[in-house]
C-alpha cells in the first residue's frame, strides 16, 4: 500500500486531495495547524494519520515526517501543499510582518517539509520516491497587488526545478501543479465578489471543482517510476489567465 504526506490537510486543496487519496486506498499522513480541522478531513478514513505541525516550523516538521515514517516504514510521496495568501494591496502598503507571514509558510514551510521528505527518500531502501509542490498560475501571470503570494510561488517552481535535479541520483521525482480558480475557501471571494483584473476593473471568474485538482495531483503521484509530470496546469476553462493583462 501506497502512502502520502499532505500539507495544508485541514481544508481546502488539501482536504479534498487527501480524501480521494484514502478513497483510492493509499495511506495518507495529514499535516497542518489545526488538529480537529484535521481530524475532520480523517473522519471515516482508518488509513488517515493525524500529525498536528505548524510548518514553518522546522522541529514540528521533522517529527511530524519521523512519526509517519515510524508508522509506514517509508516514506512514497509528498504532496507540499499549505500556503497562505493576502488580500490585494500595493507593495507600499504591505507590513513586514505580512510579509514574512507569507514567505514563512507559502517558502519557508515548502523548504522544510521538501527538505524532511528528500531526506528521508535519499536514505531509505528501496530509495526514491516523489515530491509534488502545489504552485499557483500567479507563478507566471500575478494579479494586481499580489507582491507577497506571486514572489513566493516563483519561489516554488525554483523549489520544483531544482529538486526534479537535485533528485535524479536518488530516484526521487519532483513536479509542481499550479491550480487555477479551484473552489475551496481562498477562491470563494473571487467567484462572489470578483477580483481585480489588470484593467483596473473587479469581476467575478469562473471557478471549478476543487475536486479537479485532487485527481491531477492523484494522476502525478501515480506516475510508474521513470515518469514523471514536471509541471501541470489545472484551471476553470473561462477563468482570465490565458490573455490575462
Amino acid at each position: 500500500m501506497k502512502n502520502i504526506l499532505i500539507t495544508g490537510g485541514g481544508s481546502g486543496i488539501g482536504r479534498v486531495t487527501a480524501r480521494r487519496f484514502l478513497e483510492a486506498g493509499w495511506q495518507v499522513g495529514l499535516i497542518g495547524r489545526r488538529e480537529a480541522t484535521l481530524v475532520e478531513t480523517a473522519a471515516g478514513h482508518p488509513g488517515a494519520l493525524v500529525l498536528p505541525c505548524d510548518v514553518t516550523d522546522e522541529a514540528a516538521v521533522d517529527a511530524a515526517f519521523a512519526r509517519a515514517v515510524a508508522e509506514w516504514g517509508r516514506l512514497d510521496v509528498l504532496f507540499n501543499n499549505a500556503g497562505s495568501i493576502l488580500i490585494s494591496r500595493l507593495i507600499d502598503e504591505i507590513s513586514w510582518q505580512e510579509w514574512r507571514g507569507i514567505a514563512g509558510v507559502n517558502i519557508d514551510g515548502m523548504f522544510l517539509c521538501a527538505r524532511a521528505a528528500f531526506r528521508q527518500m535519499r536514505r531509505q531502501d528501496p530509495m526514491g520516491g516523489r515530491i509534488i509542490n502545489n504552485g499557483s498560475i500567479a507563478a507566471e501571470a500575478p494579479r494586481p497587488g499580489s507582491v507577497p503570494y506571486t514572489v513566493s510561488k516563483h519561489a516554488v517552481t525554483g523549489l520544483t526545478r531544482t529538486l526534479a535535479l537535485d533528485g535524479r541520483p536518488f530516484n526521487i521525482a519532483c513536479g509542481q501543479i499550479d491550480a487555477g480558480n479551484a473552489m475551496t475557501e481562498m477562491v470563494e471571494a473571487v467567484v462572489t465578489r470578483g477580483a481585480p483584473q489588470a484593467d483596473g476593473s473587479v469581476r467575478v471568474e469562473p471557478a471549478m471543482d476543487a475536486a479537479n485538482v485532487a485527481d491531477a495531483v492523484l494522476h502525478m503521484a501515480s506516475m510508474p517510476e521513470g515518469a514523471n509530470v514536471l509541471h501541470m496546469t489545472v484551471m476553470a476553462t473561462n477563468m482570465p489567465f490565458v490573455g490575462r493583462g
